[in-house]
């Protein structure tokens, strides 16, 4: 889902995360429950103006952010950024929010993005694309200096069966959405994995949030979804749940005598 200048496409994406491959060594997991974490990653071009250089024409702004702007450091734990390979060190690693990189140049080119997760989130990477663009489209005149280009894609990263220390550490993080557990199942978040109120980055702050894209209609669709989804899965319990009963040994029936005149 890809906006351009404020606009808004109708339709999220979803990335859904496949389970890991060593089970054994997987922590405690959550059956019949999906986290869903709304992402968007994109760029924000500046025109310097005319008495920039050739080379230096714009300042631009590769990130990866929350829908809402919200940290994302509890689920991710770092950003690799692949520039073009003109540019000096041109694979960026950011551990820390904002996951961001800023340069200067005149070309557009196309940006690798690579999300990691922390251990007890998932052992796989995402690998998304992004195309730097730093001329608008729909103006002949002279660029402006005031009013940037800005390009953002709006996804949802799902996981399945998410860990019971992930859940905990996220299940009230404004950045994540998290459904209700399974009746029967009641998780504590530990004081020392809380990362709610401590070492939380608000990013609102970020200079470049006034130019930011409002995703707010889109993840209202991702909560509904998410319920839906919820929904889905209790039902596939209960399915799970009758299918037992089924396959259980009936007790037999007495036996019925016949006698014969």
């Amino acid at each position: 889902m890809q906006a351009q200048g404020g606009d808004i496409a109708p339709k999220p994406q979803r990335i859904k995360i496949t389970k890991s491959s060593d089970e054994k060594a997987a922590p405690k997991r959550l059956k019949d429950v999906e986290i869903s974490v709304p992402i968007v990653y994109g760029t924000i071009a500046f025109y310097l103006g005319r008495k920039a250089s050739e080379s230096l024409s714009h300042k631009w702004t590769v990130y990866v952010r929350g829908a809402t702007n919200e940290d994302l450091g509890a689920v991710v734990s770092r950003v690799v950024f692949q520039l073009h390979p003109s540019f000096n060190n041109p694979t960026r690693v950011i551990e820390t929010p904002p996951f961001e990189v800023s340069e200067s140049g005149w070309g557009e080119f196309e940006i690798a993005i690579t999300l990691f997760f922390h251990n007890d989130v998932c052992d796989k990477q995402v690998d998304l694309y992004h195309h730097l663009k730093l001329y608008p489209e729909d103006e002949s005149g002279p660029q402006s200096t005031k009013k940037p280009v800005v390009v953002e894609t709006y996804n949802e990263v799902v996981f399945p069966e998410p860990s019971e220390t992930f859940f905990a550490r996220v299940q009230n993080h404004p950045a994540v959405i998290v459904p209700r557990l399974p009746p029967g199942i009641n998780l504590s978040t530990p004081a020392a994995e809380n990362m709610n109120e401590r070492e939380r980055v608000d990013t609102k702050d970020n200079p470049l949030n006034q130019w930011f894209t409002n995703f707010s209609e889109a993840d209202e669709l991702l909560k509904l979804a998410a319920a839906r989804q919820q929904v889905q899965a209790h039902i596939v319990k209960l399915r799970r749940q009758l299918s037992a009963m089924d396959n259980q040994p009936q007790p037999s029936q007495p036996g019925v005598s016949y006698d014969w005149m």
